[in-house]
């Protein structure tokens, strides 16, 4: 899909991870569009298979709006900010044992995603196999993505949050009006979310039994770049081994749960409260910083 006329590039070449170099996001990069991502079809089936094969057009107004096949990608109701859904990423590392699942949703607005997928296969990535799946009004794409040069699942932190922002970067991209919603939109996007003081979001840690050999720790709190490296590092500092992962970014929240372990073992209570303290400490402390972007 051809993509003239983009807008400014944001640079985005480095996350501080707590002042820690080594702990960086290297070689991203933020652009903004005003360009929609138009959809080739609209899902009326419960399930499709998922094809990048189509075509599709746009055109080019004050207010954004193309049609393919009798269905709109965004009209004008996509500037109500009352109207416009919540985007979810969702990135699940645990359930399939061959490869990572990325779910993507945007209410009825996504289309097929094909230049979603040309910038994970930019990263290095292969999209084994990909579906489009309808529930009410809510239009889901599912990919399942292995690393090129070795063709197993992904598991670097580093490269699951470049996952991550490639994901978040063309919604903004391609459905500037997905900023208001997302907590990147206000650096990258056309309007910053509204945040009230009474709504703030707050830091919620909990971690969970999950058996002899690993504990589940639950990580709520408000989405930023880079928020999963952190989480990472402090697990480190306290030695704490993360086995995997399901990332679930949701509008300005970041549900994150990761399957942990201590030498082999589950967590026991004096470990699990210093890692919830720390990452408690740590990323309100974060959330409070002028510089988080």
């Amino acid at each position: 899909m051809a993509t003239a006329g983009a807008g400014p590039a944001f640079d985005f070449s480095a996350v501080r991870v707590r002042g820690n170099s080594s702990f960086r996001l290297t070689g991203f990069e933020f652009s903004s569009s005003t360009i929609p991502q138009l959809s080739p079809f609209k899902s009326s089936s419960p399930h499709l298979a998922f094809s990048p094969r189509g075509s599709s057009h746009f055109a080019r107004k004050n207010i954004f709006q193309a049609s393919i096949d009798g269905v709109d990608s965004l009209g004008v109701s996509s500037l109500d900010a009352d109207n416009i859904p919540t985007p979810i990423v969702l990135i699940d590392q645990g359930s399939d044992p061959s490869a990572t699942i990325v779910h993507v949703s945007f209410g009825d607005r996504l289309g097929a995603l094909i230049d979603t997928m040309k910038s994970l296969k930019d990263l290095g990535l292969d999209v084994a196999k990909g579906t489009v799946t309808t529930e009410g009004s809510v239009i889901e794409t599912i990919f399942f993505i292995t690393r090129l040069s070795t063709g197993r699942k992904v598991e670097d932190p580093d490269l699951l949050e470049r996952i991550r922002l490639t994901i978040i970067n063309n919604l903004l991209k391609y459905h500037p009006e997905s900023s208001s919603r997302l907590a990147m939109g206000e650096a990258f996007g056309i309007e910053a979310p509204i945040k009230k003081l009474d709504v703030d979001i707050e830091t919620h840690i909990h971690v969970k039994d999950a058996g002899p050999k690993r504990s589940l720790l639950c990580v709520e709190t408000e989405d930023r770049p880079g928020l999963l490296l952190e989480i990472v590092k402090i697990m480190s500092d306290v030695n704490v081994t993360m086995e995997s992962a399901e990332i679930d970014t949701e509008g300005l929240i970041a549900k994150d749960k990761f399957h942990v372990s201590y030498r082999g073992a589950a967590l026991n209570n004096s470990l699990s409260q210093v890692l919830t303290n720390c990452l408690r400490y740590y990323l309100r402390k974060s959330e409070t910083s002028e510089d988080s972007y």
